[in-house]
């Protein structure tokens, strides 16, 4: 990641992105989405302690084996280091729980578990989520099991290993997803790879969260030829996020929205 390439092009999107709360929005899905997911700013029973789980993970001194199928290192590391460097903001947890909560959510796949904070808030909304969740790590894994326990979360399914060879097996195990939130290999190659593989599963109101779209030109790259692609309808960049429709009732057009 060019840390001087993140901020020009974060200042670029504060300079072009719509900081609106659904009004001039013509569409009446995205007109919701924006109004009543991305906009509403309610606090909800389970974020405390989600939160305070979070807060442990940042002073946990315990070291781990990591397995990085994305940079091809293995490598000892801190789970506070990890906390400190993998995890999104609390408030992109919140429009994730938000948003699980708003479609009524049964199906949702992760592609990157790390500690298990956002795979928290996707399953949180309802015990009849099913949640899976795909994470290269065994040791990470552990841990984020470990913090499902502690918050007494019990739909959520992780499955270790290289995300490469575990994707298929897992898709096979859906009719249908209803959110998916990619966060795992950074690389242009793999989240096209990825998405194409999901999109076996999509279905009309089905919703793709991807990550770190400006991470890299290739990221940035991956999020443009999505963007493109014949089967999505609409696209909102959140800069951190970008959040992919498939209502065929849409019509095609991509948003910048500051969050």
């Amino acid at each position: 990641m060019n840390r001087f390439r993140i901020v020009y092009k974060f200042i670029l999107h504060f300079l072009t992105a719509r900081n609106t709360r659904g009004f001039g929005v013509h569409s009446p899905a995205v007109y919701h989405f924006t109004k009543f997911v991305l906009n509403n700013k309610g606090l909800y029973y389970i974020f405390p302690g989600i939160e305070k789980v979070r807060s442990s993970l940042k002073k946990d001194k315990r070291e781990l084996n990591v397995v990085d199928y994305g940079t091809g290192e293995n490598r000892r590391e801190t789970v506070a280091r990890i906390a400190s460097r993998s995890l999104k903001q609390a408030k992109y947890g919140h429009l994730l729980y938000r948003l699980t909560l708003d479609m009524k959510a049964r199906n949702i796949l992760e592609l990157g578990t790390s500690l298990g904070i956002t795979t928290a808030y996707l399953a949180a909304s309802s015990s009849k989520i099913r949640c899976v969740s795909l994470e290269g790590c065994p040791e990470i894994a552990d841990v984020a099991n470990e913090n499902f326990k502690a918050l007494n979360i019990n739909n959520i399914k992780i499955v270790p290993g290289d995300i490469t060879l575990t994707l298929v097996g897992v898709l096979d195990e859906f009719e249908t997803l209803d959110v998916v939130f990619m966060d795992a290999n950074h690389t242009q190659e793999a989240v096209l790879s990825y998405f194409e593989q999901i999109l076996t599963k999509v279905h009309n109101n089905s919703v793709i969260v991807v990550d770190d779209i400006y991470w890299s030109a290739d990221m940035e790259q991956a999020w443009k030829r999505i963007k493109e692609h014949p089967r999505v309808s609409s696209t909102i960049d959140l800069f951190q996020l970008g959040i992919v429709f498939f209502n065929t009732d849409l019509n095609k057009k991509h948003y910048k929205m500051r969050y």
